[in-house]
Order: structure tokens, then C-alpha cells, then sequence
């Protein structure tokens, strides 16, 4: 990984330039740090976000002991070579307080299923303990195909009648599994989404 060009740290009597860190995919500002020239580097060479602590007065890799690291997609310097913004990817809460931003707000993206599907890759990943999504996954696909069937069913059961919460709730469930789905065979709703665009434009 490499930037365009290199920042000017010495306009700074420390030596700290600031970095603002944004969700690559959300485009939520996470938070603000600052980086000496080696705290940059070392963030190029690993591809996690890594900043001078001045509290720790020494580096620090962003999530090195919650395992919340920042994988870093792109860095640009701005119009003076003065400060950062890196897009990346966090896996996990940014702030230390748990929550998702240093300012308290909410990291998901407009449309809630991009969100959802994030979640659910979050959990298969991590492997959390007690977790629905995890035990379908380990479960496999004939598991996860079989759940998707069964919500399915139940959909077209309460379709016939007229009770609309319980309608939208079996619609939710078959919704959510069908993510689940999508995800194990490597796949999520944008590839649904180009065959449905592929289809309307021929």
C-alpha cells in the first residue's frame, strides 16, 4: 500500500499530524487520531491503522488489545500534505466506550440490509460463542437451506390469513435466513441485485 505523496509532519512542533479514520464501506467518520511519520509507515506496512499514542507516548496499533483493529482500504493526505483521512474497515466497536464511533452515532450504512449483512459476516467470522448465525453456519448448508425452506412455508401459511404482524414477522425471518444463505454459497444481495439488473436491461 502506498500514498500519493508524503505528509509535511514537521509543520507540527510535535511531530503529530491528524488522521481521520472513516468506515470504507459506511462512510461514517469513526474517529480522530493523530501519526509521526514511523506510526504511518508501520500503518502501511501492516494495513492496520496504527497512531502515536501521547497518552502512552509510544505507537499504538487501534485495537492491539481488544482485537478491534482497523484494516486500512485507502489513505489520502489532504490539499496541504498536512493530515490524513484513511478509509478502513473496522472489525468491531471503534471507541472505547463500545460504541461504534468516538461520537456515539450509529456505523451502518443507509440501506439496513447492507448493515444486516455486515452483522452477519461479523459473527461467522469472529466465531461468537452462543451465537444463532454461528451455529447455522457451522451447522452447513443443508442446515441453512433447510431453515430458509421452513420460513418459506411459514411465509404462505400466514399470507392466507389476514393477521399483518405475524405476516411481516414470518416475512423478516425468511428475509434474515436468505441472508445467511446468500453469505455461505459467496454470494449477498448486491449479486442478486446485478442479475435482476442484468435481466431488466436485455
Amino acid at each position: 500500500m502506498q500514498i500519493t505523496s508524503r505528509i509535511t509532519f514537521s509543520k507540527y512542533a510535535d511531530g503529530l499530524a491528524p488522521a481521520v479514520i472513516q468506515d470504507a464501506d459506511t462512510h461514517k467518520v469513526l474517529m480522530l487520531g493523530f501519526m509521526n511519520a514511523e506510526a504511518l509507515d508501520k500503518t502501511l506496512s501492516t494495513g492496520r491503522v496504527t497512531f502515536f499514542s501521547r497518552s502512552k507516548n509510544r505507537l499504538w496499533t487501534k485495537g492491539e488489545e481488544s482485537g478491534h483493529f482497523l484494516e486500512v482500504r485507502s489513505i489520502a493526505p489532504d490539499c496541504d500534505n498536512d493530515s490524513l483521512l484513511i478509509k478502513a474497515h473496522p472489525l468491531g466497536p471503534v471507541c472505547h466506550t463500545g460504541a461504534d464511533t468516538c461520537w456515539d452515532e450509529r456505523n451502518h450504512p443507509e440501506d439496513f440490509l447492507d448493515y444486516l449483512e455486515g452483522i452477519i459476516n461479523l459473527r461467522k467470522q469472529a466465531g461468537a460463542e452462543g451465537s444463532y448465525v454461528k451455529s447455522l453456519f457451522d451447522k452447513g448448508i443443508n442446515t441453512i437451506a433447510q431453515k430458509v425452506g421452513e420460513e418459506a412455508v411459514e411465509l404462505v401459511i400466514e399470507a392466507k390469513d389476514n393477521n399483518n404482524e405475524r405476516f411481516l414477522d414470518e416475512a423478516a425471518d425468511l428475509l434474515f435466513h436468505y441472508l445467511v444463505l446468500l453469505n455461505h454459497k459467496g454470494h449477498n444481495l448486491q449479486s442478486v441485485k446485478n442479475v435482476l439488473i442484468k435481466r431488466h436491461s436485455s
